[in-house]
């Protein structure tokens, strides 16, 4: 359930509500019995679950370079002659 953000139009009191998708709207403010307006607010980003999102759990750029750049010459040089 997402979490909606609301504003009062006459004290200007920010509050949140943890409600259903398909709920109505919060119209009054719990601090003045004011009218409120539902912010936009930028939305959850990611998540991520599971393993794989360290950079240890991969390896390195420079050790998968260096055993493929070594086999290649040996290859060619062996190729030459």
């Amino acid at each position: 359930m997402p979490t909606y953000e609301y504003k009062c139009n006459d004290c200007g009191f920010k509050f949140e509500v943890f409600q259903t998708m398909n709920a109505e709207p919060v119209k009054v403010c719990p601090n003045c019995k004011g009218e409120v307006k539902r912010l936009i607010g930028p939305g959850l980003g990611p998540i991520f679950k599971g393993t794989g999102f360290y950079e240890t759990d991969y390896k390195s750029k420079s050790s998968n370079s260096t055993s493929k750049g070594s086999n290649v010459k040996s290859q060619s040089k062996s190729a030459s002659k």
